[in-house]
């Protein structure tokens, strides 16, 4: 399965595994060595809190990595309809928005970044500029043209 990345998103999910694998993992096995040179284990909170951080973190860079074995950089724009990596600008009776169609490990609408495979990015891939879709909400029915691609 193809996962589709930006560049910037390639780079910080590379990082974000490097510091993992290189240094969380070796502070994380170190105070597992330190809780557990505290007594009985049995009722030591914090040995077995650096226990289930540790498991987080291994299963982390397992996903980490597949991702990886799987990215696909996408190129941005360049292309009359909406597509992965196109930034949109839409228009809605109440605002407008810009969005950047990104993958899902990369999605953060709080950046404007939005996943293909949400309702609004799913809805507008393949559409291009002028066009408009509809997309129910908790509100009900919500329009939104697209205004331009880039």
């Amino acid at each position: 399965m193809v996962r589709y990345l930006t560049a910037e998103g390639l780079e910080k999910l590379k990082k974000e595994l490097d510091c993992l694998q290189n240094v969380k993992r070796k502070e994380v096995s170190e105070r597992i060595r330190h809780t557990a040179s505290q007594g009985d284990l049995k009722e030591n909170a914090a040995y077995h809190m650096a226990k289930d951080e540790q498991g987080f973190m291994e299963g982390r860079i397992r996903e980490l990595r597949e991702i990886l074995s799987q990215a696909e950089v996408i190129k941005k724009g360049g292309s009359e309809k909406v597509e992965i990596g196109s930034t949109v600008f839409l228009k809605s009776k109440d605002e407008e928005s810009k969005y950047q169609i990104v993958g899902p490990e990369e999605a953060d609408i709080l950046c404007g970044k939005i996943s293909f495979k949400s309702p609004l990015g799913g809805a507008i891939l393949g559409k291009k500029k002028g066009e408009s879709v509809r997309i129910k909400t908790g509100d009900g029915l919500e329009e939104y043209k697209i205004v331009s691609i880039d």
